[in-house]
């Protein structure tokens, strides 16, 4: 059985997620300054999505 297509739109509308993957908190420490090559990946400080 498919989702009715009202249901679906209201996913796709692209809202503001508030936990990132941990290829984009490296990426975004990075930008800040805040990593550097040789940082363990584990264990990464808390950030914030950028708005």
């Amino acid at each position: 059985m498919s989702q009715h297509s009202s249901l679906r739109a209201v996913s796709t509308i692209g809202a503001k997620r508030n936990v990132l993957k941990r290829f984009e908190r490296v990426a975004l420490l990075k930008k800040r300054g805040q990593w550097k090559e040789g940082d363990r990946v584990s264990g990464l400080r808390k950030t914030k999505p950028e708005t």
